[in-house]
């Protein structure tokens, strides 16, 4: 359960109704509200390790979709941030895309995913992902009406699609957090660990401040930072919601370091009474008011950020709790509810 998936929560409690449609679906681990509505996969769901490796089915996915028979809607919503949006609706339903982002490893961080791969895999990616890029420029033109997650989402769909869109953010259930006067010195790092969400540059800037840091997060790359981890550091693979919570209530200030398409994190800790310290590209800045819930370092380099770290511990003695939470407010899930609604009535 991510981002992706509590945006599908959202739009079950506004079409109750709704019918689900994915590649892959492991009942264990979602919600009891998407158990609750009929869950029909694509032919995905029945290949070998697809439970564990479907992003490797990825050239599989167009013809996939295809195949879904959506006959009888009258809308259809596709929540995009793989190729989602290619699925062919009815000449007379309404189909409304929400976008998380243009596929990544297709456009923005292709070079980089590419040069994590080796072997057989190396060689066949640019033949497979060209074919599926033409293919996800022209299934682009199957949707009627694109929202983007952030601004920062609606400019790549702008430069990669040639397509309008309008922005709702996603719904974060702020209420769920509260401030709290025990607050530690200790800074915060949330996040999956992998490379690009930039884990690293947190580790050794924080290994030279000699700051006190937890990272909460797992990944293909923990092992290494806990190899490399000073004594004020702590790593740990994950927290429970009560701990997590606590967590954001009482560190100095959440840093973040990678460049998201949003970032519900950022908002999470807002909403939790606490400053962000944030790499000032992507949706952050659709959320972070810099001066007032947090600061931005302007390089994804250690020592951008320990310039931003000695910015923060000015910043702290005029940073006020409450102007975080009210920041946090304007993504309450009210908020993608209305914002949903306007776009389907536009």
């Amino acid at each position: 359960m991510r981002g992706g998936e509590r945006v599908i929560e959202r739009l079950i409690k506004l079409f109750p109704d709704a019918d689900i449609f994915t590649h892959v679906y492991v009942p264990g681990k979602m919600s009891e509200i998407i158990r609750g509505r009929p869950v029909k996969t694509t032919f995905i769901n029945r290949l070998p390790g697809a439970a564990k490796h479907y992003q490797k089915y990825l050239p599989l996915m167009p013809l996939a979709l295809e195949q879904l028979d959506l006959r009888g809607y009258d809308l259809v919503i596709s929540s995009e941030s793989g190729p989602a949006k290619g699925v062919i609706a009815p000449p007379d339903a309404l189909h409304l895309c929400y976008c998380h982002s243009p596929m990544r490893y297709l456009w923005d961080h292709y070079h980089d995913y590419l040069s994590t791969t080796s072997g057989l895999s190396k060689l066949a990616i640019p033949w497979l992902f060209h074919g599926v890029r033409n293919w996800d420029v022209i299934s682009a033109a199957r949707v009627d009406t694109f929202v983007a997650n952030s601004t920062f989402i609606q400019k790549r769909i702008s430069r990669v699609w040639h397509r309008e869109s309008s922005v709702v953010h996603p719904p974060v259930e702020v209420d769920l957090f509260r401030p709290r006067d025990d607050v530690e010195p200790r800074y915060l790092w949330v996040g999956q660990m992998t490379p690009y969400k930039r884990a690293d540059i947190a580790l050794d800037a924080f290994n030279e401040l000699g700051l006190p840091l937890l990272m909460v997060g797992d990944g293909n790359i923990q092992k290494e930072l806990r190899r490399r981890a000073k004594p004020n550091i702590t790593i740990v693979d994950r927290l429970d919601f009560t701990a997590l919570r606590a967590a954001y209530a009482q560190c100095r200030a959440l840093v973040f370091t990678a460049e998201e398409d949003f970032g519900i994190v950022p908002v999470e800790a807002m909403a939790s009474g606490r400053p962000v310290l944030a790499y000032g590209r992507g949706g952050i800045r659709d959320s972070v008011v810099e001066g007032r819930s947090g600061l931005f370092f302007k390089e994804q380099t250690v020592a951008s950020l320990i310039e931003g770290v000695q910015a923060m511990e000015r910043f702290l003695p005029h940073f006020d709790p409450a102007a975080a939470v009210a920041d946090a407010a304007r993504f309450a899930p009210e908020h993608f509810d209305a914002g949903i609604r306007a776009a389907l009535a536009g």
